[in-house]
């Protein structure tokens, strides 16, 4: 089977929606428009360039007229959907908001001078100061600079940090930047969904830096980290605090009958590719899909007992008789994915000079693995191990070289970095803006991999416009040596996540 072949596979679907099970009569549009009062089915259906993505919701239907993640309750129209789409793996693609762009004349609550927009400076009605969103799905972040605690306390940075370019003039204009008090980074929307397991804490301490887990301050229970890309909010009261000041704009806090309302809801949606280019999978995806997701323990962690991605071992020795009912396209495709998920994890590379992986506590420098060892988590892919990596996906040398993103220079005041130096320049500090710390700078929260397929670009900053992206990235990143067939694989398997 030639590798154009599933290139050619990949194309069977355009992008419409179908709705199934618990009452939906008509197919629901691709975009959840806030207060339009559907009702969530309890399993809902939407296609992508790479099969189908489900969304199941437990004790579903749900009305959502009148839910606080559903309603604009903030002041400019958006709600919580607005950027997290069920048609999205509910997170936010950059194919999703140029649609809206187009449909609306960038008149939608989405595109929001505040964190919409490339900067409120610029002027709202043009393309280009939406560029950012549109082109690499981005939202506008404001970080407090000097840092300070999700409780507001003060933390004294052991670096500096100087604005080198600033094309948007968002960390520099008046009122912006370090100067003014704030830095501000661009970055993807994460998913809210299946997040028993994005909760879930598979080590009491964090082993990436040798430092024992945060306790929730409502709970007493230790966080995972897995919310938001600089680990800023460790729970979703947190999470959804931060969120309402700073994406909804609200003046006051939610209330706790709001918060639990969306918390109800987050806990109980979850979604995950649900069948492969042309029924490629016979609805089968990995390890059945959402549904599994949904009634399997959060418990079972990591690679102890089921290896990740292990649900598609069979497909690579199928029968005979099972082959009879597939077409030769979907046999291919099957053993490519079942290829995909082997080279995932017993493909070996060289890891190197990777703060959070290489650093502090003994994992070596280089160390020799694949690629579960940071994503592990069975039928989930993110890391059982809290804490933060830096991939190099937001750093120089190794980022892609942008020059529509803020570029900054971070100096370390005590002992530099352990793999840039003493300056380093980056166009996101990353976990550095939570800690205060040099030796974080472009740390990134690893993110979950289910529903890949439907929220594209990927990496926190939209590093790779496709999954071929993310290889390749991995590839240069780490000179693992894929054969075009092992890069091939890796893409069918992540399409069917």
């Amino acid at each position: 089977m030639r590798l154009a072949t599933f290139a050619a596979a990949a194309l069977v679907f355009a992008g419409s929606a179908v709705a199934s099970g618990n009452g939906a009569s008509d197919a629901p549009g691709r975009w959840w428009q806030p207060g339009e009062g559907r009702v969530m089915p309890a399993e809902l259906d939407y296609e992508n360039d790479r099969g189908v993505l489900r969304t199941v919701l437990i004790d579903g239907p749900m009305e959502t007229a009148g839910h606080p993640f559903f309603e604009p309750i903030g002041p400019d129209g958006r709600a919580c959907v607005t950027c997290h789409q069920p048609a999205d793996a509910m997170a936010l693609s950059a194919r999703s908001a140029r649609e809206r762009w187009d449909a609306t004349g960038g008149r939608d609550p989405l595109f929001a001078a505040y964190d919409g927009s490339n900067c409120p400076i610029l002027p709202q009605g043009q393309r280009a100061s939406h560029s950012l969103l549109l082109d690499r799905g981005l939202i506008r972040i404001q970080r407090p600079w000097p840092v300070t605690k999700w409780n507001g306390r003060p933390v004294t940075p052991d670096f500096t940090i100087d604005v080198v370019r600033d094309p948007n003039g968002c960390n520099s204009a008046p009122g912006y930047g370090p100067d003014a008090g704030n830095i501000s980074v661009y970055r993807r929307p994460r998913p809210v969904a299946n997040m028993k397991y994005l909760l879930a804490v598979g080590f009491p301490f964090d082993p990436k830096q040798g430092l024992a887990l945060p306790r929730d301050p409502d709970t007493g229970r230790m966080m995972s980290g897995n919310l938001t890309a600089d680990n800023r909010t460790g729970s979703l009261r947190l999470q959804m605090d931060d969120a309402a000041r700073t994406h909804l704009a609200f003046a006051q806090r939610l209330t706790p009958e709001q918060r639990d309302r969306i918390r109800d809801f987050e806990m109980r949606v979850f979604t995950a590719q649900q069948s492969g280019p042309g029924g490629a999978a016979d609805s089968d995806g990995a390890s059945g899909g959402p549904a599994v997701l949904r009634d399997s323990a959060a418990g079972a962690l990591g690679s102890i007992g089921v290896p990740v991605w292990s649900e598609f071992e069979a497909w690579e020795h199928m029968s005979d008789a099972e082959k009879a009912k597939l077409t030769p396209e979907q046999i291919a495709f099957r053993e490519s994915v079942a290829r995909g998920a082997r080279t995932f994890r017993e493909k070996m590379f060289l890891i190197t000079d990777t703060s959070g992986i290489n650093t502090p506590i003994g994992f070596g420098n280089p160390v020799r693995n694949s690629c579960v060892f940071c994503h592990n988590m069975t039928r989930m892919g993110n890391d059982v191990a809290p804490g933060q990596v830096d991939l190099g996906t937001t750093t120089l040398p190794f980022a892609d070289p942008w020059d529509d993103l803020p570029l900054f220079r971070i100096t370390c005041l005590k002992q530099p970095h352990p793999y840039y130096g003493r300056v380093i320049y980056t166009y996101d500090p990353g976990f550095a803006l939570t800690t205060g710390r040099c030796a974080d700078v472009g740390k990134i929260t690893l993110q979950s991999m289910r529903g890949l397929s439907a929220r594209a670009p990927y990496f926190s900053n939209g590093l790779a416009k496709d999954l071929r992206g993310v290889v390749d990235y991995y590839e240069r990143r780490y000179n693992i040596g894929y054969t075009e067939q092992e890069k091939q694989d890796l893409v069918n398997l992540m399409s069917m996540l």
